[in-house]
This record gives C-alpha cells, sequence and structure tokens, in this order.
C-alpha cells in the first residue's frame, strides 16, 4: 500500500484501486563534480571531470532522484543548472501524477537548459514510479531481459593508452571508439592488435568531406565496424544523407537530434539515432522519440554522457527497445554516489527496485 493513501472499493474478484492523497512536491538540488578514471578525449575537446547536479524530489515522504549532467558540448554549468531550477516552483501541482503538465511547465519555464529539465523528470519519474511500486520499465512494459550489452567507451589516445584501456574492457562485447582527429587508423588498428570484438566509432562531427567519410566507412566494415555515430557536422544535412545512402555501414546521428522534433527531420539523413536523456530533456521525451524512430522503420540506440547510476538507470529503462546500448557512463567515474542498473561481463542489468531503480550508496 502506498503510504498515506486511502482506497476506493474495487468490483467483486478486483483488486481495491489506491487513490493518491493531495500534497505539495519539494524540490531540492545540489552540485556535484565526477571525476574520471582517465582523460576522456573526443575529437573536439578533453576533459578529467564533468560537472552535473543532482536533484531530489519529495511528495509525502517519497523521495525521487534526479540528474543534470553537463558535458561542454550542451553549454550548460553548474551555475546555470542551479539557476534554472531554482525557477521551478512545484508547489503549484497537487500531485506528481500530472506529470504532462508538469514536464510542460518544466520546459516552458526557459528554453534550453536540456540536462536540468532532465534532471526534474528524472526525479519525477523515480518518484511516480515508487509511488505506484513498480520500475518504469515494467510500466512502459519493457522486458528488463532484453537489453543489448552495453558498449565501453575508449577515448582518443596513444596507441600504449589505447592498449591498457581495450584490455580494462576485456568484459564487454563491444567497444565503442572516439574518433575524428588524424589518428582515426591508427586508433583502429592498435585496438585490432588486441583484440577482434565488433566495434562502434563516434566521430563527433570530425569528418568534413564526403567522399573521406565514404571511404573510411569502407576501410572501417573491413576492421569489423558495426556502425558510425554522427561522422560530419550536423549542419551538413545533404552530405550526411549522401554517406548514410552509399555508406556500408549505418549512421547514426547524436548531435543532430536532441529531442523529439529532430527526428523526423533525421529521417532519411540518418539510419537510426541516439537518444540520451540530458539532450531530450529527460525520460518523457525520451520514450516519445524512441516510439516515432521505431514508426519510421530506424534504428536506436540509447547513449549516455558521463553520468552517475542515476541518469544510467533511468536511461537503461528504455535500453530494452534499442538495437545498440551505450550505458558505461557510471563505470568510467571514481566517484559514483548512487547504485542501481549493473554492469555484469558487459550486459546491463536493470534493478527490479521501484522508479528508475536505484539507491543512495
Amino acid at each position: 500500500m502506498i503510504a498515506g493513501a486511502g482506497t476506493v472499493p474495487g468490483l467483486p474478484g478486483f483488486a481495491s484501486i489506491p487513490v493518491l492523497p493531495k500534497g505539495k512536491m519539494t524540490l531540492r538540488f545540489k552540485p556535484y563534480t565526477l571525476s574520471l578514471k582517465h582523460v576522456f578525449t573526443i575529437a573536439t575537446s578533453s576533459r578529467s571531470t564533468t560537472p552535473v547536479v543532482l536533484t531530489e524530489l519529495e511528495f509525502n515522504g517519497v523521495t525521487g532522484y534526479g540528474e543534470a549532467s553537463m558535458p561542454p558540448y550542451l553549454g550548460e554549468s553548474h551555475d546555470s543548472v542551479m539557476q534554472f531550477l531554482s525557477k521551478v516552483d512545484l508547489s503549484r501541482f497537487s500531485s506528481p501524477f500530472d506529470m504532462e503538465n508538469i514536464l510542460h511547465y518544466v520546459d516552458q519555464t526557459a528554453p534550453g537548459n536540456k540536462a536540468a529539465k532532465a534532471a526534474v523528470d528524472i526525479a519525477l519519474h523515480d518518484l511516480t514510479g515508487k509511488l505506484m511500486q513498480q520500475p518504469w520499465h515494467r510500466i512502459w512494459g519493457f522486458d528488463a531481459t532484453k537489453v543489448p550489452p552495453t558498449s565501453f567507451t575508449i577515448g582518443i589516445d596513444t596507441a600504449e593508452v589505447v592498449r591498457q584501456k581495450v584490455k580494462e574492457a576485456d568484459e564487454y562485447h563491444i567497444l565503442k571508439v572516439k574518433l575524428g582527429r588524424d589518428t582515426d587508423k591508427m586508433m583502429i588498428s592498435t585496438i585490432r592488435e588486441v583484440t577482434d570484438k565488433p566495434i562502434s566509432v563516434d566521430v563527433n562531427q570530425g569528418w568534413k568531406d564526403r567522399q573521406f567519410a565514404l571511404d573510411m566507412a569502407h576501410w572501417l566494415k573491413e576492421k569489423g565496424v558495426v556502425f558510425i555515430e554522427q561522422p560530419m557536422p550536423k549542419e551538413q544535412i545533404d552530405d550526411n544523407a549522401w554517406l548514410t545512402e552509399h555508406s556500408p555501414l549505418p549512421t547514426i546521428g547524436d548531435e543532430a537530434v536532441q529531442r523529439l522534433d529532430d527526428v523526423l527531420k533525421a529521417h532519411k539523413v540518418y539510419s537510426g539515432i541516439n537518444i540520451k536523456l540530458m539532450k531530450s530533456t529527460g525520460m518523457r521525451e525520451a520514450h516519445k522519440m524512441l516510439v516515432l524512430a521505431r514508426a519510421l522503420d530506424m534504428k536506436v540506440m540509447v547513449g549516455c554522457m558521463t553520468e552517475t547510476s542515476c541518469a544510467i538507470s533511468a536511461a537503461a529503462q528504455l535500453a530494452t527497445m534499442a538495437d545498440w546500448a551505450d550505458l558505461d557512463g557510471a563505470l568510467l567515474i571514481s566517484n559514483d554516489v548512487y547504485k542501481g542498473t549493473r554492469v555484469v561481463k558487459g550486459n546491463v542489468v536493470l534493478s527490479e527496485l521501484p522508479g528508475i531503480g536505484i539507491e543512495k550508496i
């Protein structure tokens, strides 16, 4: 029974229906900094930390947890997220189950601020799942055993460090390799000295010329690569569409696909999309993106930033419907503050705890 809830009599043979009392939602938040185990280098930048803001949403003694993670390209920061969340007043809503109106209000509070909005969305989903006493993958009707194995990310580095990272990732079934600089072939060739596991590559918009991109796609296919993520700048729509038409490998839009409106725009420009909660403003819109992409017969990848197990566990609720999962963000950090979704021998294991399935460490 939900704490504080009453029941209305059911029909004979049917369970009684819980009725939630009205109450007040209280939003709390604080800054935190994630420490990465290795310097993380992509085509455009390097970093050893990631700023996050941790949120808590309380209603009638039940607390939901959320998170905003801000890698540099999102353009958000501790200050911007804290300022945004300071404007959010959820006391105007009497029930957390008024989710569409609540999250519409949050979205309209200010433009942008996608990660900040995700921090509220995730906490609200965690809270309502706890009130329903069910994990969100079950509420959505997804099979927890169908999550694809997660890839493990290898950032751009020297050959020596790349070999070390590959050996550290021995339990993973697929590697995700960052490309987009003049060391691309060295990165892949070095990994192939160590392992013949499948590889996906993330170019982070690093290639500029479509013929070069196509030549690389053919070379990468010979090296056992299974797909290419964001090969060219998102503004080069015609070039990306041309590459998708001619490439022997699927192309996945990442930076080009932020929110729901971008899914239709990505259709036939990319083979599929990478859904991330910090881009989509959270679980509500990410779920809508997944459903639309599937209706358009597009491939779906569920990805992440460097995040705690809070946001990873939230994203994992969707991953049962994905072709590929990239949910290693919490494995790349040394100071997680939650436990929830686990990775066991490269396989994603969802918690059966209600909500997004996490506990504080």
